[in-house]
């Protein structure tokens, strides 16, 4: 008998490969993580005294890498217990509780019409590649060449060129034998009963195959050649083997490339994403960051991420990266996938959100400046709940108070969406913290605090703002999320705890040596400080910033933080410095010197911000396995989490100036600044 891809997708994903492969072998404790469904053994095909036999859930794979052996389910039970392929289904489908099908010759037709539709689409690729290397295809070489591909990145996605023809294709495929209705059934004429002739879908474009799963060419997108075309992008038709909403372009590619990270380690993977799967908007993009190295990208077809999309990243990751490009359209489509996403979030599962710098999306800003750029992008992503607490927070002012009733009801509103009880719960509680820190600190602040529009009048936050950076300050207050005016009342009112030690050193290193700022403008305006004292403080510096660009001083900087009522805070931080002796922040500081200890403090904050995510992401894994009574689980999360939480103590308390440097200023080791 004869089964459907369907059906043998169906009752896979029914059966975690682990619950098959778990009655042959002892899962090792160690290597093992139940939690996210990632087991290793010894391999039940060879002998062997340590673990190399893994397979994951979310794959529905195994892989040796002793004997090299790997497959699926079924394969599994052909190879250890001598099945035929109809009894290994026969099985799974008992243990997905599914019943086997009914002989359906009409399924069989049609899956037989399948794979001979796939055989068409193959040859459509096959001929689209030949002619990108014709003279007819020159220009479309010209641009691939102009955009900075290579010859091995377009032979690796199998790009091609459809000539400025009506029949191209259509003859090269009427050549090779192929009958008119499987042309047409793939979608590359135009057809119809208002249509005497057809003819080739794809004219004067360049081609990008879009493969399933399995690898296999279902689609096409063309670019096209010509600005004057009515589109500049087209997909092909929905057809029999193409549904635009539930395919991702290089889906397959990058499920092998982050398998591939998960092998690496976990370190490297929390540095520069290659652990998780990143969306971003467009075939140029997924493969710019290829040729950059960055392999585990994926896009939707031309329209904003579906539900089924959304799904398919989750099968392979619990925290796919959604990455938008930093204009208002960018900033739209984020929202709508915040929307999209809330109401399915589960224990575990959610997404977060790269926000690129205005005008830049991926492809540009690794053909000229490289990977190093998207991976701070990559490290700066935002989680769900900060981007609905950011977006709901910008879009007003919260000066009365029904306007705060009303930002509390919308909120709540928001969050009732999560059909997960428990999600909902714990985002219901994150909601309450969030405003009460928001409204305690403009209620300290006075009343008129509440307001989050620009003031009027001197130290225009308008109009000029975002000259001279290129339009940072406009960035300002989606960062931060706080007025000036409650700044400044919260530091007069004496509201003033001091900051962690390593925060005053980023902060007074940026007053001392403001040319630092400009320097790596991009990912220093972006540090999100703790301290809400120095949130504010860091708004006025950027600010500060944007009116004056590279001409800004360390003398203007401090008149104009005085002057909005930061003096105090200024004295503390100063204070707080040099009781340290931490001299590079100060003055006493030569340029370089006071670079090299500012950058030795980011990474120290960066990493224990990671390190201190991660302890939640386990605290939440904790907490649904103590739920679950997964006692195995739970005993090698407290494990994790003990192994983070001594790391965290230790970068805390690490010293974040190392001794031996400091010539420059006149300096062998580190006593304190004057």
């Amino acid at each position: 008998m004869r089964f459907s891809n369907a059906f043998l997708d169906e009752i896979r994903d029914r059966v975690p490969i682990s619950d098959v492969i778990g009655k042959r072998v002892t899962w090792d404790r160690k290597k093992t993580n139940v939690s996210r469904g990632d087991y290793w053994a010894c391999c039940p095909f060879h002998g062997e005294k340590s673990p190399s036999f893994h397979c994951e859930d979310r794959k529905g794979r195994y892989h040796c890498f002793g004997c090299g052996v790997s497959g699926d389910h079924f394969r599994f039970l052909i190879e250890l217990d001598g099945m035929n392929f109809p009894e290994a289904v026969q099985q799974i489908a008992d243990l997905a509780g599914v019943a086997l099908p009914q002989p359906d010759v009409e399924a069989e037709k049609r899956d037989r019409q399948r794979t001979g539709l796939q055989d068409v689409m193959e040859m459509a690729t096959q001929f689209f590649e030949a002619q990108l290397q014709t003279a007819n295809g020159a220009k479309a070489r010209a641009y691939l060449r102009d955009r900075g591909l290579t010859g091995r990145t377009i032979e690796t996605f199998r790009l091609g060129y459809a000539p400025e023809s009506r029949n191209a294709l259509k003859e090269y495929l009427a050549g090779k034998g192929v009958p008119k209705d499987q042309i047409e059934a793939c979608g590359l004429v135009v057809h119809g009963p208002d249509i005497p002739v057809s003819y080739d879908r794809f004219r004067d474009r360049i081609m990008f195959p879009i493969l399933s799963s399995r690898e296999k060419v279902i689609a096409f997108g063309g670019r096209a050649m010509s600005p004057d075309a009515p589109a500049k992008y087209l997909n092909s038709n929905e057809t029999e083997l193409f549904h635009k909403g539930s395919v991702l372009y290089n889906f397959s590619r990058a499920r092998k490339a982050m398998s591939g990270a998960s092998r690496a380690g976990e370190a490297a993977q929390n540095e520069n994403g290659a652990g998780t799967i990143i969306a971003v908007e467009g075939y140029m993009d997924v493969i710019a960051l290829y040729q950059a190295g960055i392999e585990n990208a994926v896009a939707p077809l031309g329209t904003a991420l579906t539900e089924n999309q959304m799904v398919l990243l989750w099968k392979l990751t619990q925290q796919p990266v959604l990455c938008f490009d930093g204009d208002g359209a960018g900033i739209r489509a984020a929202n709508r996938a915040v929307d999209l996403a809330l109401p399915h979030l589960k224990p575990g599962y959610s997404v977060r959100f790269a926000m690129l710098p205005d005008g830049k999306d991926p492809d540009d800003l690794v053909r000229n400046e490289g990977r190093a750029p998207f991976d701070k992008v990559l490290a700066s992503a935002r989680s769900l709940s900060e981007m609905v607490w950011l977006r709901e927070v910008q879009s007003g002012t919260f000066d009365t108070p029904e306007k705060r009733a009303q930002l509390e009801a919308t909120l709540k509103q928001i969050v009732s969406v999560i059909a997960d009880e428990n999600v909902r719960r714990h985002y219901g509680q994150d909601v309450r913290d969030r405003l009460h820190q928001f409204f305690q600190g403009a209620r300290q602040g006075g009343q008129r605090s509440f307001d989050r529009n620009p003031r009027q009048g001197g130290g225009n936050r308008s109009g000029g703002q975002g000259q001279g950076l290129g339009g940072p300050g406009a960035r300002i207050s989606e960062r931060t999320g706080i007025s000036d005016r409650l700044a400044r009342s919260a530091l007069v009112s004496g509201h003033q705890s001091l900051p962690p030690l390593r925060e005053s050193v980023l902060a007074l290193t940026i007053v001392n040596h403001p040319d630092l700022l400009f320097a790596e403008y991009d990912e220093i305006s972006a540090i999100d400080y703790d301290n809400r004292d120095l949130q504010r403080f860091w708004s006025a510096v950027l600010n500060a910033a944007s009116a004056k660009g590279p001409r800004l001083t360390r003398e203007n900087l401090i008149e104009h933080l005085e002057a909005e009522g930061f003096g105090d805070l200024l004295k503390s931080l100063d204070q707080q410095i040099r009781f340290a002796r931490l001299w590079t922040a100060t003055t006493a500081a030569a340029s370089e010197d006071a670079r090299e200890g500012y950058l030795q403090a980011l990474a120290l904050h960066q990493r224990t911000k990671a390190l201190l995510w991660q302890r939640r992401e386990l605290e939440n894994e904790l907490a649904y396995a103590t739920e679950e009574g997964d006692d195995d689980t739970v005993s090698l999360i407290l494990r994790n989490l003990q192994e983070v939480q001594l790391e965290v103590t230790r970068l805390e308390n690490q010293e974040a100036i190392i001794d031996g440097f400091g010539v420059l200023s006149g300096r062998v080791k580190g006593p304190a600044g004057k």
